[in-house]
C-alpha cells in the first residue's frame, strides 16, 4: 500500500500542475465537447507512457545524458511557444465561452482524439514526466513494487482527468464571463514559462556536468 501510494503522489503532483494538456482537457469540459474521448485518450497515453518508464526505458532514459538534455531542451521551447499563445489570447481578450464553442462548431470525436494526441506526445515535457521522472524514481524497486508504484501512478492520472472534464461543468457560470478565461490564459502561460525555466536550468546543468 505504501507503495501504491507513493506512486499516486508522485504521478498527481506531476499531473496537477496546469499544462499544456490540463488547459485541454479543462477547456473541452467546460465546452462539454467530446469529454469522455478526451479523457480516454489522456489516460490511455499516460498509461502507456508511464508503463514504458516503469518498466524500464525510465531508467535507460536518465542514464543517457543528452537525451534528457534534449528532451528538457526541446520541451523548454514547445512549452514556450504554447505560453505564449496563452499570453497573446489574455492580453487580446479573444477568448469566451460562446465564442469557442463556436469556434469548435460539431467537432467531431476523431478530430478531438487528433487534437488530444498532438497537445499530448508533441509536448516533450510529458515524457520527462511520465518516461523520465517517473520510470526514473521506479527504476530501483524490484519487479512486485514496480507494478504497485504503477498501479498508483496510473489511479492518480484516471481520477485527475475524469474530474478535470467532467468536474469543469461546475465552473460553466464563472467561465461565462470572458475575463475569467482571460485569468485562465494569463495563468497558464505563466505556469508555462515558469516550467520551460525549469526545463532550460536542467539541460544547462546537464550540460555543465
Amino acid at each position: 500500500m505504501e507503495i501504491l501510494l507513493k506512486g499516486a503522489m508522485i504521478s498527481g503532483g506531476l499531473i496537477i500542475a496546469i499544462g499544456a494538456q490540463n488547459a485541454f482537457v479543462l477547456r473541452q469540459g467546460l465546452l462539454e465537447k467530446n469529454v469522455f474521448w478526451v479523457v480516454l485518450t489522456c489516460f490511455l497515453c499516460d498509461f502507456f507512457l508511464m508503463s514504458l518508464g516503469v518498466l524500464g526505458l525510465g531508467s535507460l532514459v536518465s542514464s543517457t545524458p543528452w537525451v534528457s538534455i534534449g528532451l528538457a531542451f526541446v520541451g523548454g521551447l514547445f512549452l514556450t511557444w504554447y505560453g505564449s499563445q496563452s499570453l497573446y489570447k489574455a492580453v487580446k481578450s479573444t477568448t469566451s465561452l460562446e465564442v469557442s464553442m463556436q469556434n469548435l462548431g460539431n467537432q467531431s470525436p476523431r478530430a478531438t482524439i487528433l487534437a488530444a494526441l498532438s497537445i499530448t506526445l508533441l509536448n516533450p515535457h510529458v515524457y520527462l514526466d511520465t518516461v523520465v521522472l517517473i520510470g526514473g524514481i521506479a527504476g530501483s524497486l524490484p519487479l512486485n513494487e514496480k507494478i504497485q508504484f504503477l498501479s498508483g501512478a496510473l489511479f492518480a492520472s484516471f481520477a485527475w482527468f475524469t474530474a478535470l472534464g467532467y468536474g469543469a461543468k461546475a465552473l460553466l457560470p464563472i467561465f461565462r464571463n470572458p475575463r475569467t478565461w482571460n485569468v485562465l490564459d494569463a495563468l497558464i502561460a505563466l505556469v508555462m514559462y515558469w516550467i520551460a525555466y525549469g526545463l532550460f536550468s536542467f539541460a544547462y546543468l546537464e550540460w555543465l556536468k
